[in-house]
Order: C-alpha cells, then structure tokens, then sequence
C-alpha cells in the first residue's frame, strides 16, 4: 500500500501564537475559500509544494520536541488542512502514538456530513487536542461576498465540536468595512455564547502585509485602500466578543 502524501506550502519551527505552547506549524497547501482579506494567496492551489509523508515530517518536528513547553506541539494550518484530511489523519495518528500535542487551525470550509468525509472527519477530532477555527463573519450572505462560501457548515461544525468536547480557539479577522461591524460582532459573540468547550477568543487585526504576493502571482487585490483598524476599533471587538 502506497504511503499517503501531503502537500505542504512551509514549516515553521517556533509557533509562538497557533496554539498552546510553542508549536512546530505545518501549513498546507490548498483552499477553497477566496478570502478578500488573505494574505497567503500563494497556499490556494492544490496538490502543489512540498511532498512529504507523515513519517518524513514527524522526523523533521521531532528535532523540536525540547522546546515544546507549556503544552506544545504540532499545528496543522494552510491553506485549509482539512482540504488533506487523509494526510492529516495519518500524520495526527502517528503524532498521537508518539504523545504529541496536536492542533488544527481551519476555516472548517471542506466540512460535510457526507461520506467518507464525515467519518474521517469523527476520527480526526479525537486525535485533536485543540482546533483554531477562523469564523470570518457571522453574517451568510457577507460571509459569501467576503470569501466565495457559504457559513452553514461552518457553524454546523462548531456545533458539532462542541457537543464532542473538542476544545476551540475562535479567531476572528477585524476589517474595516467589513467584519468590524457591532451587529455583526454582537451575532459572533451569541454564537460564540452557545459553544460549551471555547477556551479562547482572538481578534487579528485586518493588515496588508500579503499585498506584494498578490502583485507577485498578478492576481487582483479586492480590498484596495482599506487600512487596518484602529487601536479603537480593535478593543471594541474585543469587548464585544469577550476576547482573551
């Protein structure tokens, strides 16, 4: 039986902010969403990057386990892991065997209750220690305009780790005319109220470092002129959204 392989876009060796601890980060390539705001356009194409098998790249982090104090590990981010759930799955079994911390950070996008996914999907959140997921906006029909999907199975997955006991971390992206809007907020946070395992609420401030890679890859940048938000308006989100 051949060995299963993912596609992977970079490594990071000291992830000080995706997860508890200090985290070896996995970023995967693929996506289905088309973020208006996001700024690793160069992770959106499948099948594409690095090739690695789980064991080739549990023996790279392995040379980091030293430093992974205060409950660290391995992170999976992307890209959209999930996109690779038969690469993540045999890669967080591996990591499990081994005593692993394991995380996720997912926009939950790939999320079905269709098979084989669903079941794969079961499995994969009881080798998962802690999942980051991004609500991008509480609003359907802007969560469309924002990122070319709809919302639905996103919040049906939170549901449903929720009821699982998996513990989530919510991010937030704030921008300017877009998700830093109070009624929008105010929505989020109702959500975020009716989760019973959410350890930690974040707000990432809307920036524009990843222009230059849409000039790079001559693909159009559809939030042109917009600034980050204010010191202001930050805390307002944070308020509203019981941010830790």
């Amino acid at each position: 039986m051949s060995e299963i392989i993912g596609y992977v876009n970079k490594l990071e060796s000291f992830g000080a902010v995706d997860g508890p601890g200090v985290r070896y980060i996995v970023f995967l390539n693929g996506c289905s969403m088309r973020c208006a705001f996001c700024h690793n356009p160069e992770t959106w194409a499948e099948k594409q990057g690095q090739e690695f098998t789980a064991d080739e790249l549990l023996k790279k982090a392995l040379r980091f386990k030293p430093y992974w104090k205060n409950g660290g590990g391995i992170t999976v981010s992307g890209g959209e892991p999930l996109l690779q759930i038969d690469f993540l799955l045999d890669l967080f079994r591996k990591a499990k065997a081994k005593g692993i911390n394991t995380c996720i950070d997912t926009s939950g996008a790939p999320f079905t209750h269709e098979e084989p996914f669903y079941s794969k999907w079961k499995e994969l959140m009881s080798l998962t220690d802690t999942v980051l997921l991004d609500i991008k906006n509480i609003d359907p029909v802007a969560h469309k305009e924002l990122t070319g999907v709809s919302n639905e199975n996103i919040l049906e997955m939170a549901r449903e780790m929720s009821d699982m006991g998996v513990t989530i971390w919510i991010r937030h992206v704030l921008v300017p005319g877009g998700s830093d809007n109070d009624d929008y907020l105010r929505r989020t946070r109702e959500f975020i109220d009716t989760l019973k395992t959410v350890e930690k609420v974040e707000v990432l401030p809307y920036h524009t470092l990843g222009v230059p890679k849409y000039q790079e890859l001559g693909i159009p940048y559809r939030l042109e002129g917009v600034e980050s938000p204010t010191p202001e308006r930050i805390e307002n989100a944070k308020k509203i959204l019981g941010a830790n």
